[in-house]
């Protein structure tokens, strides 16, 4: 883990910064300036993230990516100004990203992350994974718990979209309202055996949540009992991102528009196979998922991007309880739900 340094605020800073501060206080301000983050991969979900962890005010931020711009980003990634196809994507993002904040260090790495060697990731105080294989997932989780980093991985498939975060033993603290008894001496009756909260008395109150590992997380057995009983409890998209991430290791990249009827057809395939290796009906996802998965929507991406950043401003500011451990937005239906994965299962 980086050993930070003590980040003083300036007042240009507490102007920049005011709304923040009045939200969730100076000391949390503080170690988010103080902290850098590695975001791997630059389509229409890492431009959100990238713009509100850079709003947020965070160190340093460096975008990681070594594919170049396509007709597909085009749709959902508003950092790449027009007339950059076939450049870097992280480098067509810089300059809008930088211009987004001057306070925050903005970055650009274009060496494919796979390469990368497991110091390079200990300059930062989180990492995030988008538009990753399953295997380089699992990798940077494991290499992240190993050094005490912060692990986010996400990802938008059409109108589904996912979050995940790995935090170890994360420490934070919580606003609780202070619970005063009622004095008996000037209150009869039950009402006054109640406790009542005091609105005008806040205290922060310290607490620790425990994570595991995306492996864990993803790879249940769904034949036992336990995970049974739970399984008309758990969102549909939990099992469709089995599907998805293993489609992209097989085909090395997500579905495309351009080629529907190829990729419905193995999506088709790769539900049977995986939800069979599960141990789960592979009726449990309907026939028609093919249509909603295909290209990143920029509404979810906004929406799912919003959360993830979110979740990582939380955990570097140590500031109030985090999402533990999925995050899955249907765009369909409009609505998200978190999950808690493999601790309880």
């Amino acid at each position: 883990m980086v050993e930070k340094e003590e980040a003083a605020i300036s007042e240009e800073e507490a102007a920049q910064y005011d709304r923040q501060i009045r939200l969730w206080g100076l000391e949390a301000q503080k170690r988010l300036r103080a902290s850098r983050v590695l975001l791997v991969g630059m389509k229409g979900l890492g431009a959100e993230v990238a713009k509100n962890l850079i709003l947020a005010g965070i160190k340093g931020l460096t975008m990681l990516d070594h594919q170049q711009v396509s007709e597909e980003d085009t749709r959902a990634q508003f950092l790449i100004p027009t007339g950059y196809m076939n450049c870097n994507r992280a480098e067509a993002s810089l300059a809008r990203a930088q211009n987004l904040n001057p306070m925050v260090e903005v970055k650009v790495d274009t060496q494919d992350i796979a390469n990368k060697e497991e110091t390079f990731f200990t300059q930062f105080d989180a990492v995030c994974l988008t538009s990753c294989p399953r295997d380089i997932l699992m990798k940077l989780d494991h290499i992240c718990h190993k050094k005490a980093i912060k692990f986010f991985a996400g990802d938008v498939f059409g109108y589904h979209g996912y979050m995940f975060a790995n935090l170890g033993d994360h420490e934070f603290v919580e606003e609780k309202m202070k619970v005063n008894k009622v004095n008996q001496e000037l209150e009869d009756g039950p009402e006054a055996k109640k406790m009542k909260l005091d609105s005008t008395e806040i205290t922060m109150v310290k607490k620790t949540v425990m994570f595991c590992s995306l492996q864990e997380a993803l790879e249940l057995d769904w034949r036992n009992e336990e995970a049974k009983a739970t399984l008309k409890r758990t969102p549909t998209d939990y099992f469709l991102l089995q599907v998805l991430l293993k489609f992209r290791t097989e085909k090395g990249r997500d579905p495309l528009p351009a080629s529907y009827s190829e990729d419905s057809e193995l999506l088709l395939q790769i539900r049977n196979s995986v939800m069979e290796s599960l141990g789960v009906s592979p009726d449990l996802i309907p026939d028609d998922f093919t249509s909603f998965c295909f290209s990143e929507m920029a509404p979810v991406c906004a929406v799912v991007g919003g959360v993830l950043a979110q979740e990582i401003v939380k955990a570097l500011s140590q500031r109030d309880p985090p999402h533990n451990n999925f995050f899955f937005f249907d765009g369909i239906k409009g609505s998200g739900i978190v999950d808690c994965m493999g601790l309880s299962k």
